[in-house]
C-alpha cells in the first residue's frame, strides 16, 4: 500500500511538472513571437509578429527639414535610450513628445513632425524600449515605455523649465502616452493626444490569437502573461491603459479610424468613457489602424490644434 501511494505521488508530481513545462514552452513561444527583438540575421529586427500586422507598403517618412539634434538618456534599468529633437525657426515653450507604435521606431513618426513645427512646437521623437537605437531585448507594450516617456518629459523640463508638454502617440505609442500620463505626475504636462490606442495589450493579443492562429484565449494567454513577466520584466496584463486613464489629470483627445480591425473602435469608446477629465474624440471614416492622419490629414490636424488651443 505504501509503495502504491508513493507511485501515485510520483505520477502526480510528474504530471504537474509536465503541465508546467508545456505551459512555459507555450508562453515562451508566443512571448518571443510577439515581443522579442532581433533574429539570426538582424539583431535589431522587430518581433516576428510584426510581419503579420504591419502594412508592408508603409515607407519610412523623409527627415523633416528642420534643425535637429540627438538626445540620449538612461532608463531606470540602465538601458541606453535615444531620441531626436526637432526645432522650429523660432522655438517657444511648447513641446510635443511624438511616440511611435509597436515594432516601429522614431523614424515612423517623422511625418507628424512638420505639422507641430509649423505651429512653433519643439518636437522630441524617442525610440522606445527595444526599438531603433534604444537598448532592450523585449518590447513591453507600454509598461517600460511609459516610464521612458516620463523620463523624456523630465529631461525636457530640465532643459526648458517653462516647457508645456503635449504627449502624442500612435497605436502602442498611444497606449504608452496614456499610461505615462496616468502613472505619475509629469512636470509640465499640458495635454494628451492618443491615436488608436488599445484598452489592454492582453485583450488585443487575445483577439489576434484567434485571428492569426485560431486559438482560444485560455489557457494560452494565461501562459503568455506569466512567462512575459519572467522574460521581459513586465506582464502583458500590466500594459493596461484602461486602468491608467481614470488617473490622468490633463485633457485628452481620443482619435480612431472607423475601419480599424486591429484595435477596434469599441476600445476607444471604453477609454473615452473611463476618462474623467476634459476630453474630446475624433472618428475618421475609412481609416484603418494608425491611418487616421493619412486618410484625412486636414481634419486630423485641425481637430488636434483646436483641442490644444482650448486646453494647452
Amino acid at each position: 500500500m505504501r509503495n502504491h501511494n508513493k507511485r501515485r505521488w510520483i505520477t502526480l508530481i510528474s504530471l504537474i511538472i509536465g503541465i508546467v513545462a508545456v505551459g512555459y514552452a507555450i508562453g515562451a513561444y508566443f512571448t518571443d513571437y510577439a515581443l522579442k527583438r532581433g533574429n539570426d540575421t538582424d539583431p535589431l529586427a522587430p518581433p516576428v509578429a510584426c510581419t503579420s500586422i504591419h502594412d508592408k507598403n508603409r515607407e519610412i517618412p523623409a527627415l523633416p527639414k528642420a534643425s535637429m539634434e540627438k538626445w540620449s538618456a538612461v532608463s531606470s534599468d540602465g538601458r541606453h535610450l535615444a531620441a531626436t529633437r526637432y526645432s522650429p525657426q523660432n522655438p517657444g515653450k511648447r513641446w510635443v513628445i511624438l511616440v511611435h507604435g509597436y515594432g516601429r521606431d522614431q523614424r515612423y513618426v517623422r511625418d507628424y513632425v512638420d505639422a507641430y513645427l509649423e505651429k512653433g512646437y519643439q518636437v522630441l521623437t524617442p525610440d522606445l524600449c527595444a526599438s531603433g537605437e534604444s537598448e532592450g531585448k523585449y518590447i513591453t507594450m507600454g509598461v517600460k515605455e511609459s516610464g521612458e516617456v516620463a523620463l523624456w518629459a523630465e529631461k525636457i523640463k530640465a532643459y526648458d523649465p517653462d516647457a508645456k508638454i503635449v504627449l502624442h502617440g500612435v497605436s502602442m505609442g498611444a497606449a504608452t502616452v496614456l499610461m505615462a500620463a496616468g502613472r505619475k505626475d509629469i512636470p509640465g504636462l499640458a495635454a494628451v493626444i492618443e491615436d488608436c490606442g488599445y484598452t489592454s495589450a492582453y485583450a488585443m493579443f487575445s483577439n489576434q490569437l484567434g485571428v492569426l492562429f485560431g486559438l482560444p484565449e485560455f489557457p494560452i494567454m494565461t501562459c503568455v502573461d506569466v512567462v512575459s513577466g519572467l522574460k521581459t520584466g513586465a506582464k502583458v496584463s500590466e500594459a493596461a491603459p484602461l486602468k491608467a486613464v481614470p488617473h490622468i489629470k490633463v485633457p485628452v483627445l481620443f482619435i480612431h479610424g472607423a475601419a480599424d480591425t486591429l484595435v477596434p473602435p469599441a476600445m476607444m469608446e471604453e477609454l473615452f468613457a473611463a476618462c474623467r477629465v476634459k476630453k474630446d474624440k475624433l472618428i475618421v471614416a475609412g481609416a484603418g489602424h494608425g491611418d487616421a492622419m493619412v486618410t484625412d490629414g486636414e481634419k486630423y490636424w485641425r481637430r488636434i490644434f483646436e483641442f490644444l488651443s482650448l486646453y494647452e
